[in-house]
């Protein structure tokens, strides 16, 4: 069993960066895939993009393609998601999640993730 603990979530001026990390408390990440996920007020929870056990490979909404990077430090025991050129759109709450594998067909699948971390939240504003 996994438990995930999500950090860094901020406010943030328009046009700006932010890195959240998602790290197992308990148990190891090497062996699952990690998904993020969003909420925004009032809208339905998005899969965002998740990055394979293996290999890395990654996938994203077109939402996020190109300005979000996630990236895994098994080290560390900790997925990163890197965000760029924020916009007030990207105001949401954040979750990561882990599952035993991701793909471009299914990485936006709630069901596919077994473990979940609390959420985070992502303001952007000026």
């Amino acid at each position: 069993q996994v438990q995930l603990v999500a950090s860094g979530g901020d406010l943030v001026q328009p046009g700006g960066s932010l890195r959240l990390s998602c790290a197992a408390s308990t148990g190891t990440l090497d062996y699952y895939a990690v998904g993020w996920f969003r909420q925004a007020p009032g809208k339905e929870r998005e899969g965002i993009g998740c990055i394979a056990n293996t290999a890395g490979i990654s996938h994203y909404s077109d939402a996020v393609k190109g300005r979000f990077t996630i990236s895994r430090d098994n080290a560390k025991n900790t997925v990163y998601l890197r965000m760029n050129s924020l916009t007030p759109e990207d105001t949401a709450v954040y979750y990561c999640a882990a599952a035993g594998y991701c793909d471009a067909g299914a990485y936006d699948s709630p069901y596919i993730y077994l473990y979940w971390g609390p959420g985070i939240q992502v303001t952007v504003s000026s």
